[in-house]
């Protein structure tokens, strides 16, 4: 293993590259689908499954870890990694985005956010400082700026005046951060989906200097076409040789064209809330098991997935145990999600490194056309 952070592209295919992000506790290859693990955990899953679908890394989130257990504790248990049973690289955000969609009478001001916990009412600060302690106390392998993310639409005025913000916060966590060989700061990139403000950010991140770049602030409001026309330049004025990381993202037809257009590592809850709710991912796009169809069906999920719930399950079980509440149910539609979302990484890093991307787009989109027909 290396004992610093690096990443090396191994091949390009237009925009598209693969390679692998190297750090003290293990490899990540790239491109990279991060499951959620907000609270220290993946939703209905142990550590060694999520780790069997194929995920390299996972993402912890330091907004709910500081509030409960906090990270205080967290640090006492002897870190995040020993605390939730999962020894792989780990990914923290820095807060700021639940800050401004969960927690109650929040007040920013340049030092930062004072906020009021959704959870119990208590008063906390988060500030680059603060997010940059919380993230060394959990044991973070890669740490991310503090930063503020206007939800989309807002006037240009507004994102303009996040961005400088969140800018002058980049540089305040950098200098937080420190020296901290084998640990990683990802700057990260905002300014909707307005050109020239994504460029004074990219300027000023890396003018700032960072171990890798997150594209920021989308996913939020603006919708899919939007989102891909910010991301056919925004990889581009982030360095070539840092890994690009777009941030909450997304439905498997997200992932596919973010990676086309040069994102690297992306992370979402939809695997798992989705896999709670019922709905599963399958190469013929979405099938909602609590629909009476299902009921009769002795066919797996997807024919051609090796995960546990298509190895073993019908259709129809699956069916019944949703609808009859049982615990089983989540478990099973999130392993199958999470071993579809790894699953499709897979299919793009090989596509990327035989140079036949166009090839594996243009099927993975005409199987989703085909719908999930039901049986005669």
């Amino acid at each position: 293993m290396a004992d610093r952070f690096s990443f090396h592209v191994h091949a390009i295919d237009g925009k598209a590259r693969t390679g692998v992000i190297q750090t003290p506790r293990g490899e990540v290859r790239t491109p990279a689908f991060m499951p959620v693990g907000t609270a220290g955990t993946v939703k209905a899953m142990l550590p060694e499954n999520v780790r069997a679908t194929g995920a390299d890394i996972l993402l912890g989130n330091t907004y709910h870890l500081m509030l409960r257990p906090t990270a205080e504790r967290v640090a006492r248990m002897g870190g995040l990694h020993r605390f939730m049973n999962w020894e792989r690289p780990i990914l923290t955000d820095s807060g700021g985005f639940q800050v401004m969609s969960l927690a109650q009478l929040r007040k920013l001001t340049e030092d930062g956010v004072r906020f009021k916990s959704h959870i119990d009412g208590s008063e906390h600060m988060l500030s680059p400082e603060r997010s940059m302690e919380i993230q060394k106390l959990l044991g973070s392998d890669i740490v991310m700026c503090f930063d503020e993310c206007p939800a989309l639409p807002a006037d240009e005025a507004r994102v303009a005046q996040s961005m400088r913000l969140s800018m002058r916060w980049a540089q305040r966590s950098r200098d937080a951060f420190g020296d901290r060989p084998g640990h990683a700061l990802f700057g990260i990139q905002q300014g909707g989906v307005t050109e020239a403000l994504r460029a004074e950010s990219a300027e000023a991140l890396v003018r700032i200097g960072f171990d890798g770049y997150a594209v920021g602030g989308l996913a939020v409001g603006e919708g899919q076409e939007a989102m891909f026309g910010v991301l056919d330049y925004a990889p581009g004025m982030l360095p070539a040789d840092k890994p690009r990381y777009l941030m909450g993202v997304g439905k498997p037809d997200d992932i596919v064209g973010a990676v086309q257009r040069g994102i690297d590592m992306m992370d979402c809850v939809l695997p798992s809330r989705s896999g709670r709710t019922g709905q599963a991912f399958t190469r013929r796009g979405v099938v909602n098991i609590k629909n009476a169809r299902h009921q009769d069906d002795p066919r797996p999920l997807d024919e051609h997935c090796t995960c546990p719930a298509c190895r073993s399950y019908s259709r129809a079980y699956l069916h019944h145990v949703f609808r009859a509440g049982e615990i089983i149910s989540s478990m099973l539609m999130t392993w199958h999600n999470l071993h579809y979302f790894q699953e499709l990484m897979a299919g793009l890093r090989g596509a990327i490194a035989a140079g036949s991307l166009d090839a594996f787009v243009a099927e993975f989109h005409a199987r989703r056309a085909e719908g999930d027909v039901p049986p005669l």
